[in-house]
C-alpha cells in the first residue's frame, strides 16, 4: 500500500488510534462540509465488521483511495456534502440496517458506530464551530 502521495499530516493521521482517528474524521468532516466513500459501478463499498455491514467513510479523497486496490481497485472516492449525509444517508442506512466505519485503515477497521451517533457528533462539532465564530 502506497503512502508516498500522502502529504506528512495525512501520513501523520495513519499513526492515530481508532478513538484519535474518530474524532479527526468529525472535526475535518464539518470543516469541509464534506466526506469521503468509495464507490464503483454497482454502488458504495460495504465491509463486513464484527458481523456489522459497515459503509466506510473518510475525511478526505486521499485517504479514501487507499482503500482503492486489490479487490475495491475499481472503487473511486466520492464525495458527499455533510447536509446530504444527514438528510438521506443516515435515514437511509438506519433502514437498511448498516453502520458506518469510521475512517478505517486497511489493516484496522477502526471505529463503528450507527448511523445516528455519527450524525449526532457531526451536529455537535457543527454547533461548536459556529460558537467560535
Amino acid at each position: 500500500m502506497s503512502h508516498a502521495n500522502l502529504s506528512a499530516e495525512q501520513q501523520a493521521l495513519l499513526a492515530l488510534d481508532a478513538d484519535q482517528r474518530y474524532d479527526h474524521f468529525i472535526q475535518a468532516v464539518v470543516a469541509a462540509g464534506e466526506l469521503w466513500i468509495l464507490r464503483d459501478a454497482e454502488g458504495c463499498m460495504l465491509l463486513t465488521a464484527d458481523e456489522d455491514e459497515c459503509i466506510p467513510v473518510w475525511p478526505s479523497a486521499e485517504l479514501a483511495q487507499l482503500w482503492a486496490e486489490q479487490e475495491w481497485a475499481g472503487c473511486q472516492p466520492e464525495a458527499i456534502s455533510v447536509k446530504r449525509w444527514l438528510d438521506n444517508w443516515v435515514k437511509g442506512m438506519t433502514e437498511d440496517g448498516l453502520a458506518v466505519a469510521v475512517f478505517p485503515l486497511p489493516e484496522e477497521i477502526g471505529v463503528v458506530e450507527d448511523p445516528a451517533d455519527v450524525a449526532e457528533a457531526l451536529l455537535r462539532q457543527t454547533a461548536k464551530q459556529n460558537r467560535k465564530k
